[in-house]
């Protein structure tokens, strides 16, 4: 317990009452309520569960109805939890907003400091989706962890294969297709000769037999075989683990309720039957469709991976960011202006890991070579200010269309590459006419189209 209390004169005034801060930490969580509300209004309480129970009914004895926490790490999630349970109002803000006085940093300092600012109104809670929604993005998080320890036991085969000086990689484009899978597996298996594993090529590799069995011609060492047996093996249990994921997920979202029947859903753009890797093993598409009344994937670079990965983390009602800008700063796609003395130091879009600005970056980049409205302003950027900038910009474009489908239900329609490029000439046209007539001058269309 903590019965020492260090009070500063207070210049504001307070407009929030029945307030409280907590600063977060792996062992210890200290508590602080306002001075009227308790004899010692600081306290300090354990990581266990039984202390969290004892940290709710304090507040609730203080008569705290809001409460104030940094996003320290996953400390936070079981405090979080525990006091909504208890019918608190828990506001999560992040630590860059709610920085201590330089020369003042301790614990006690801290959870005062956040019942400070909580009762002056000067916190905003960070986002955090609906209740319901968390069991889906937990699952789908858990599944992306398993993907990208699949893509790293990959590189491990790969390696073990290069020691042996099995330049499988050099004649296979994947060497987890269908013929590399079954090469590896024969030589886990104790197959060591290059006519017989060469003979296991798919009708569909451009490499030759010949080509390949030079390839297979190799070193079999018994540590690079070990090797190559426990990454086969990893590789083999993850994708296990991805179709347990892929089952919870499925789960999931049958409980929600429907917006649409999946019958009325437009025909998939892709004409490909069979499944393409890292897809979920179950019909996706169909599923987001009926949850959310609209087709994301009509999106172009929007894939069903995507779509999934914007559902799970912001959920099926935006309704919580008032525009789409709001959004868009959200996710840290929006440029972040930095003026002081009138001058502009900065409009850089600030660091950020979030998960959905990433797979909508990547969604951004594939429109490289697409002949649609979205790939025209991709490249039409990329020409003026290079390719960092046009995938920021793009991935900002997309952001926009997904929140005005699911919060409006909205259709998006391509209006193509041609008719985007006539737009656009069309916008520059009546500029170039406006700064003319500013000047004086007036415009005439010239006879190949162009104006003098």
């Amino acid at each position: 317990m903590v019965s020492r209390v260090k009070t500063s004169g207070k210049q504001m005034e307070a407009i929030a009452s029945n307030t409280a801060g907590i600063d977060i930490g792996s062992e210890e969580h200290y508590v602080a309520v306002d001075s009227d509300s308790s004899e010692r209004p600081v306290r300090s309480f354990g990581c266990y569960t039984p202390d969290l129970e004892e940290m709710a009914r304090w507040l609730l004895e203080c008569g705290v109805k809001t409460v104030a926490m940094e996003s320290t790490g996953v400390y936070w999630i079981p405090v979080y939890q525990v006091l909504e349970q208890h019918g608190l109002e828990v506001m999560l803000v992040d630590a860059r907003h709610v920085k201590h006085v330089p020369g003042r940093k301790t614990d006690v300092c801290d959870c005062q400091w956040l019942q400070q600012l909580l009762s002056y109104g000067l916190l905003r809670g960070c986002f955090i989706p609906p209740a319901e929604v968390q069991p889906v993005r937990e699952y789908w998080r858990q599944r992306a962890s398993h993907i990208e320890s699949i893509s790293r036991e990959i590189l491990h085969m790969q390696k073990a294969l290069e020691q042996m000086n099995v330049q499988l990689h050099k004649v296979l484009r994947d060497i987890t297709g269908v013929t590399g899978m079954k090469i590896i597996r024969a030589i886990v298996s104790g197959e060591r000769r290059p006519l017989v594993l060469a003979a296991m090529r798919e009708p569909g590799c451009k490499k030759s037999e010949s080509e390949i069995m030079k390839a297979l011609s190799g070193n079999y060492r018994e540590e690079h075989i070990f090797a190559l047996t426990q990454a086969l093996e990893l590789y083999d249990v993850l994708h296990e683990k991805v179709v347990d994921c892929d089952k919870r997920v499925e789960q999931c979202l049958c409980t929600f309720a429907s917006k649409a029947d999946p019958a009325t859903m437009p025909p998939k753009k892709s004409k490909r039957g069979s499944r393409r890797k890292n897809q979920p093993h179950f019909d996706l598409e169909k599923h987001l469709y009926r949850i959310t009344g609209v087709d994301l994937t009509a999106i172009d670079g929007i894939e069903s991976l995507t779509a999934q990965t914007v559902v799970a983390e912001l959920g099926f009602d935006l309704s919580d960011f008032a525009t789409e800008k709001h959004l868009c700063s959200w996710l840290a796609l929006s440029p972040e202006h930095r003026i002081t003395g009138g001058k502009v130091k900065t409009r850089r879009t600030r660091k950020s890991a979030n998960r959905v600005a990433t797979a909508l970056r990547l969604a951004a980049q594939s429109l490289h070579s697409s002949k649609t409205a979205l790939g025209a302003f991709f490249r039409r950027i990329k020409a003026k200010k290079g390719t960092p900038k046009a995938i920021t910009a793009t991935a900002r474009k997309l952001a926009c269309l997904i929140y005005r489908m699911l919060r409006y239900g909205m259709e998006y329609v391509d209006l193509g590459q041609r008719e985007y490029e006539n737009r656009y000439q069309e916008q520059e046209h009546k500029l170039l006419q406006k700064r003319a007539a500013a000047l004086g001058y007036t415009l005439t269309p010239l006879p190949n189209g162009g104006v003098s």
